[in-house]
């Protein structure tokens, strides 16, 4: 059985007020927790750094992207720049499971954790790490794309996608933001939604 594993951190969390740092860790932790089958499967680690294990890959993927949006809606008034998060998805088998995902070993946790140290010298935020490098080079061009418009969605742009990948309908949307569901909308259309799933859903496809 092939596993995901997303390793990542936030992108400009230093530029949080240390207090509500701390709160916004918290947030996501209780966040992240709630998307895995058991708690353990997601931990937050060395402070802005956290990493989790699905069993799909469609899931991690959209999982990854919802993080993003977390983050880049995410505003308190003392950040300098926007938030974001570097995202290395490994998958490849398991071998071992410990007590939480931090303990756990194998394949999809190598590939996941060397990417993820590869990134943090470069501008990628969006990576798929397989034993296959042919795979890895074809997925990676594709996600260098997609992270093209990732990158740009606003802040309002990313609160929408986020709630739509909750499952959330249009005036659903609209109601909890307390905004025109043709506001909606258009958020939708402007962040090219229709292409960054048909994207990830291919990606998933390949796996």
């Amino acid at each position: 059985m092939k596993y995901s594993v997303v390793t990542g951190d936030i992108a400009n969390s230093t530029s949080i007020a240390a207090d509500k740092r701390a709160e916004l860790i918290d947030r996501t932790s209780a966040l992240i927790k709630s998307w895995v089958l058991k708690p353990e499967d997601a931990e937050i680690f060395r402070g802005d750094s956290f990493q989790l294990l699905f069993d799909d890959v469609a899931e991690a993927l959209k999982r990854s992207i919802q993080i993003r949006c977390w983050l880049k809606s995410y505003h308190d008034g003392t950040e300098k720049d926007s938030l974001d998060a570097r995202l290395s998805i490994g998958v490849g088998d398991v071998a071992y499971f410990g007590k939480s995902v931090l303990d756990s070993d194998g394949e999809a946790f190598h590939l996941s954790g060397r990417a993820f140290d590869e990134m943090k010298a470069t501008q990628n935020y969006f990576q798929v790490s397989t034993n296959d490098p042919e795979l890895n080079e074809q997925l990676n061009i594709i996600l260098n794309l997609a992270n093209i418009i990732i990158t740009q969605w606003t802040k309002n742009q990313a609160e929408v996608i986020f709630l739509l990948l909750e499952g959330k309908t249009q005036q659903e949307m609209a109601d909890e933001l307390k905004i025109a569901q043709s506001a909606v909308n258009n958020r939708i259309k402007l962040s090219r939604w229709k292409e960054i799933d048909k994207t990830m859903r291919y990606i998933a496809s390949l796996m």
